[in-house]
């Protein structure tokens, strides 16, 4: 019979398998695609491929009228037109994350926010990537101009911004009509804390995010063990 975890177990735990080779696949433009050998508790062997990835953040931005900011979005690997959260790529190693966020929110949705919460943290796809994104609620929202010399190219020149009322997208989420992974985990944690009356007692902003810290940790130990690294 498996045992029942206790409050105090709820948590991710940091632990690095040894890593006896590493090796870049495939260089693209934003990410690196790579396969490590890696030992197991064991002492057995096992190949995992998987992408090399800077992490990203998300905003559910929601206004006083309980709508929330939505973009709608081409994706080619999926082909499909989502609908997403503003949303992006952190733009280098160590960038901030509530400004990347803030970044987004004005690139994407010309909005700006005075209260700004930490809603979930996520691995996106931990068996295939090492993607991890922060989802933050925004509100007090107003109109701002995009940042100095953003230009919207590929996907994002014809993606359109868009309101839909909260409720309509929590109904939307559980009936499987929209899927994007950040859309949907920032959407039921909103409702989450909405309806556990918590939403002033979120993490701020600065709360640590423990994923990153292992993921520059273990990026140095590849980098030690093989000059190639991508």
């Amino acid at each position: 019979m498996p045992r029942e975890l206790l409050p105090s177990e709820l948590l991710d735990i940091d632990e690095h398998w040894p890593v006896v080779s590493h090796r870049v696949l495939a260089r693209g433009s934003k990410h690196t695609f790579v396969t490590d050998t890696v030992t197991t508790p064991d002492g057995s062997q096992i190949q995992r491929e998987y992408i090399l990835h800077f992490g990203a953040v998300g905003v559910i931005a929601w206004d006083d009228q309980d709508r929330i900011a939505v973009v709608l979005q081409y994706r080619h690997p999926v082909a499909h037109r989502l609908v997403e959260p503003p949303a992006g790529l952190l733009d280098f190693e160590g960038e901030d994350y509530l400004l990347g966020a803030q970044r987004e929110l004005a690139e994407e949705a010309g909005l700006q926010a005075t209260d700004w919460r930490v809603l979930v943290d996520l691995f996106t796809s931990p068996g295939a990537s090492q993607e991890s994104v922060r989802v933050l609620l925004a509100r007090g929202l107003s109109h701002a101009d995009a940042p100095e010399g953003f230009v919207a190219t590929g996907e994002e020149a014809s993606m359109e911004l868009a309101w839909a009322p909260r409720a309509a997208l929590v109904a939307a989420i559980l009936a499987g009509r929209v899927q994007n992974p950040l859309l949907v985990a920032g959407v039921l944690a909103l409702e989450t804390a909405r309806l556990t009356d918590s939403l002033d007692t979120l993490r701020t902003p600065d709360a640590p995010w423990p994923a990153r810290v292992t993921r520059e940790a273990q990026n140095q130990v590849l980098a030690d063990g093989d000059p190639d690294r991508g």
